[in-house]
């Protein structure tokens, strides 16, 4: 009797576990790029929906009619395929963690209609089979729509006490940060390079600006407005081929085919005699067909990063 509950757990949780490793593995092979990528509505949406769908329909009447066990039970792949993608590196743990709300929500969407599948009567294994191939058609029909670049700003500031003068020398160059002083905590968790230092070889447009992250991450900027102790606006340029490929997930690397940093902008506003409003603003820009979501992460991640980097100038100027 163990043996054949073990038997049946193993099929039940397998094969929508081996489904998600097999669509995965098919999707990262870079020479049919062109036609399958993971950064698609086809990979991220269908992958775990299938993987509900599939791991509900298996399982026994009497759990299939739960409600939470549909909800829930769908999971259990995922986790499984999130520890096997990170453990062979075919995944970061930043790209798992962004993605893992979309995947749970998918999956458990793949639950309640694995359900609906398990107890109704015309419903055989070839239409699952049918439906588990879904993403494989749909894929290179959502390459042949293009992915629209999208523009987005993340916007911050910070109150300083001190005088402007002070407040914009640490504007201009951020020297070096001690990990201690890094407050993001967004890209601690999600282990994003954070920032080091920021040097202007002088004051005034066309101006160069290096911003220099850890693991070699380095932002190469351009003045191209400045008016001293209140506005400078910078162009932001970062290489690929300069970045070491263990610094950042080939799906999110900077400069790439999905996400770019465009420009910077710092303002300071006085609010009386003692007190200054430092502003911070970057432009950024996704292509992906699924802008909707990224777009909400790449803000929350941009403004984390800034945060930090206005509290650091912040406490150097009130001191």
């Amino acid at each position: 009797m163990n043996n054949s509950r073990q038997k049946k757990a193993l099929i039940v949780v397998g094969i929508p576990t081996l489904y998600a490793v097999v669509l995965r593995s098919l999707f990262g092979i870079k020479q049919w790029n062109e036609l399958f990528t993971v950064m698609s509505i086809s990979f991220l949406f269908c992958l775990p929906t299938v993987a509900g769908i599939l791991i509900v329909y298996f399982s026994t009447e009497a759990n299939a009619r739960k409600l939470a066990y549909r909800i829930f039970a769908p999971w259990i792949p995922i986790f499984l395929f999130f520890f096997i993608t990170l453990s062979t590196r075919l995944e970061g743990w930043a790209c798992w963690m962004m993605i893992m709300p979309l995947f749970l929500l998918a999956a458990s969407v793949g639950g309640l209609i694995g359900g609906y599948f398990k107890f109704k009567k015309r419903t055989n294994k070839m239409h699952l089979s049918a439906l588990s191939l879904v993403p494989i058609p749909l894929a290179p029909a959502e390459k042949m729509i293009n992915a629209v670049p999208r523009t987005y700003e993340a916007v911050t500031y910070i109150d300083i006490q001190a005088p402007a003068e002070k407040i914009w020398s640490n504007v201009t160059r951020v020297y070096p940060i001690k990990e201690a002083q890094d407050k993001g905590w967004l890209t601690k968790l999600l282990g994003l390079p954070r920032p080091v230092e920021a040097i202007l070889n002088y004051e005034g447009i066309d101006a160069s600006r290096e911003a220099r992250f850890t693991n070699g991450l380095v932002f190469h900027e351009t003045v191209t407005e400045y008016t001293d102790k209140q506005k400078m606006v910078f162009s932001i340029k970062a290489y690929p081929h300069e970045i070491p490929s263990t610094t950042m997930d080939e799906h999110i690397v900077i400069g790439g085919k999905y996400f770019d940093v465009l420009k910077g902008t710092y303002e300071l506003e006085r609010l009386n005699n003692t007190t200054h409003r430092l502003h911070l603003c970057s432009r950024f820009q996704l292509t992906t067909t699924f802008n909707f979501y990224a777009g909400w992460w790449a803000k929350w991640i941009m403004k984390d990063i800034q945060n930090s980097i206005l509290q650091i100038e912040k406490r150097r100027s009130e001191n």
